[in-house]
Order: structure tokens, then sequence, then C-alpha cells
């Protein structure tokens, strides 16, 4: 009987949990800072459960010969703490991670680990559509020419 109330517990507790979950992916365009402002886009996948949530990010930034600015590829792993309920349609969180990128500007190139940290904001729009705007600050092993960016973005956020 014990046996039986601990497994009907342990269910309860999986399905719930299961049915917090969510997902969401986040098509951006923005701006990277240093040494000049230059286009930013990429992809960003992730899940969540209640205050926790995990992102997958791919961002791409351009170079520009002009002024000596490196273009920048990201590929960053990273966890979230957000709120568990939008408020006022809002969904506020702070994040932090790590990964991979690439610097190039011409022939010179560097290929390095990195981190972030940085915060943001989803907004309902309509259903599951919210707009989503995101500030990072990304600091970069090895000899890249610029070490520390800073990033701002906004993209169009599904949640599925």
């Amino acid at each position: 009987m014990k046996r039986t109330r601990v497994l009907l517990f342990a269910t309860i507790l999986t399905a719930a949990a299961a049915s917090s979950a969510f997902a969401d992916a986040t098509v951006f365009i923005g701006s990277a800072f240093n040494p000049e402002n230059r286009t930013v886009k990429g992809l960003a996948v992730g899940v969540g459960l209640l205050v926790l949530g995990f992102e997958f990010e791919y961002a791409d930034a351009s170079e520009a010969v002009e002024t000596a600015a490196p273009s920048l590829r990201t590929g960053m792993g990273n966890v979230l703490l957000q709120t568990p309920v939008p408020i006022a349609g809002m969904q506020f969180y702070a994040t932090a991670g790590g990964g991979i990128y690439r610097e190039r500007l011409g022939t010179r190139h560097e290929t390095q680990i990195g981190a972030n940290s940085g915060g943001g904001v989803k907004i309902s729009l309509a259903g599951p559509i919210r707009a989503r705007i995101d500030y990072r600050v990304f600091k970069l092993g090895g000899e890249p020419l610029h070490s520390v960016v800073h990033r701002v973005y906004a993209g169009l956020n599904l949640a599925f």
C-alpha cells in the first residue's frame, strides 16, 4: 500500500513537471558593439521549467573592414533565471553561459571559448507569439582583437 502511494505521488510530480515545461524559438537582429556598431543576426532555441531555462544560441555579427571591426560568430549554451509567469504580458530573465566563438578580420582569425551574461524580456503579442529584447556582454578567451563585446537585439519569439 505504501509503495503504491509513493509510485502515485512520483507519477503526479512527474506529470506536473512535464506540463509546466515549455519551449521557444527566437529569430533576431540587432547590433554588436566594440569597436564599431555592426549588424548581428541569429537564432535561439530554449526550454524552460518554471524559473529555470536552458537555451542554445547561434549569432553572427558582420565584419566591417573599413573600421577594423571583426566579424564574430558565437555558439553559446545558456542558463536562464526567469519570472515563472508573465507580469503584465512580460517575462523577464537573466542569463549566463558559455561556448565557442570565431572572430575574423581579413585573414586574421581566432577560434576559442567565451562566456556571456545578460538579460532581457519576452513580451506577449498574440497567442504564442512574443517580441524579445535582449542585452548581452561577451567575454572572449584566447587572443581576440576585442575581448569584450556588447550586443543588443530585438527578435520574434514563438512559444510552443
